[in-house]
């Protein structure tokens, strides 16, 4: 009997993946004396409770790869869960670090925000000002125009002007006519017409659309010149009157009159009004103010002045060239050849030549009067009087009231007279002197 066979166990054997599989049935085992080659076993076998699974290297490969996914994903997510509480405060801590950042942010921003309205308000508040100023500027500068308009000019007394076209043709003379002082600044109403019109260019300005910080200063820099032209329009009218005040007092003391008396004497024309005081600038008032009040009172002395100094005949009596034919003073008398004293001048004229009146003045005498033939006398009172004899005709009548330069009658040759020529005199207080006192005086005058 041959030996027994050896036999596999066939005891079960648990691998895993081989729950409720059955074993397959191996062939017996060859005969030992049977010769057999050993094959290389291909795959990998899972045994399991006495059952072998065999599974090829791709199968067991990707099974294994499952499991170590599993097992790495099982870590990584006891990992988190263990660690979840420092991620979710590291995630926490940087959104509020990113929150507090964005709301800095917001902060500078809202900070940069106000601080350039601010800036934009301060700069508007600061553009008001300025408006404001210039507007205020504006409107004093135009009270001042108003001002300087108000102030009339005097018609200052000056020299005989023909109301006619005398006979011949009349010729430069050597004693100077007393020309009209110009009381008016060159230029002054064309200057003060065109104000107004500066001053509606800066209004359209203004109250036009806002513009930047060149337009205020274009403003301003018209508002100076304006200003500036107000300024020496005022200061050349303060040294005009001071000027003139001036002048009319010299002359009247060159004349050796009496200005008191001359301006009581000074009939009063025909003016009126209710009374109004004048109001003295307050102290604190402006330069330009103080100098307008100073300019409206030199301009009322001046006005006062002109009147009295209507009142002095201290100009020629004819138009045109004048010669002297015989001087105040001792000369032999041309009837008799002996000494005499002649009372007054003698203008050489041609017969029918206007003769005007030398001051403002009543007609006191009109008509013949011995050697002055036919002969006009006007008083100019305070003691002032003017005769004009050998005169061929006259032109006014005892009583009339005669103006600078009116006619009162023309040359002739009456009474004590050798030809055609005018015989005019001054009298103060009755008493003849010399008229080229009066005549030297008024062209000094006149020439200032």
């Amino acid at each position: 009997m041959s030996p027994p066979h050896r036999q596999y166990n066939q005891t079960p054997h648990h691998f895993p993946h081989d729950d409720g599989r059955q074993m397959p049935h191996r062939p017996p085992p060859p005969a030992r004396n049977t010769p057999q080659r050993r094959s290389k076993p291909n795959g990998y076998a899972l045994i399991h409770h006495g059952r072998q699974v065999r599974v090829g290297p791709v199968v067991f490969w990707i099974i294994t790869g499952s499991i170590i996914l599993m097992g790495a994903w099982s870590a990584a997510t006891a990992t988190y869960f263990a660690f979840r509480d420092d991620v979710l405060t590291r995630l926490i801590a940087r959104q509020a670090e990113m929150q507090y950042a964005y709301e800095d942010r917001i902060a500078e921003l809202r900070s940069r925000i106000d601080r350039t309205t601010s800036r934009q308000l301060l700069d508007q508040e600061e553009y008001d000002q300025k408006l404001t100023q210039i507007l205020r500027r504006q409107s004093t500068l135009e009270s001042r125009a108003n001002a300087l308009m108000g102030l009339p000019d005097n018609a200052a007394t000056g020299s005989i002007r023909p109301t006619h076209t005398p006979r011949g043709t009349p010729k430069p003379s050597p004693i100077n006519d007393i020309a009209p002082v110009d009381t008016t600044p060159s230029g002054r109403e064309a200057n003060l017409e065109e104000r107004p019109s500066l001053f509606e260019k800066i209004r359209t300005h203004v109250t036009g659309k806002r513009g930047n910080g060149n337009m205020l200063a274009r403003l301003e820099t018209s508002l100076d010149k304006i200003e500036k032209r107000q300024v020496a329009s005022l200061n050349a009218a303060e040294t005009r009157y001071d000027t003139r005040l001036k002048r009319v007092r010299g002359l009247i003391s060159d004349l050796g009159l009496n200005m008191s008396q001359l301006e009581a004497a000074t009939p009063k024309s025909h003016v009126g009004g209710p009374y109004v005081p004048v109001r003295a600038p307050a102290a604190n008032a402006n330069d330009f103010d103080k100098q307008v009040y100073r300019v409206a009172l030199n301009r009322a002395q001046v006005d006062k002045l002109n009147r009295t100094l209507a009142m002095v005949p201290y100009r020629k009596p004819v138009v045109g060239e004048i010669e002297l034919s015989s001087g105040f003073g001792v000369r032999n008398d041309p009837f008799m050849g002996r000494p005499a004293m002649h009372t007054g001048l003698d203008f050489r004229a041609s017969t029918g030549d206007p003769v005007r009146a030398t001051a403002d003045g009543k007609v006191t005498s009109a008509g013949w009067s011995g050697g002055y033939g036919r002969m006009v006398e006007i008083d100019h009172g305070n003691g002032l009087a003017t005769r004009y004899g050998h005169l061929s005709q006259i032109d006014v009548k005892v009583g009339d009231v005669v103006k600078i330069g009116e006619v009162v009658g023309e040359v002739g040759s009456t009474g004590r007279s050798t030809g055609p020529h005018l015989h005019y005199e001054t009298r103060i207080n009755g008493e003849a002197v010399d008229p080229q006192r009066f005549l030297r005086a008024g062209a000094r005058f006149a020439q200032g």
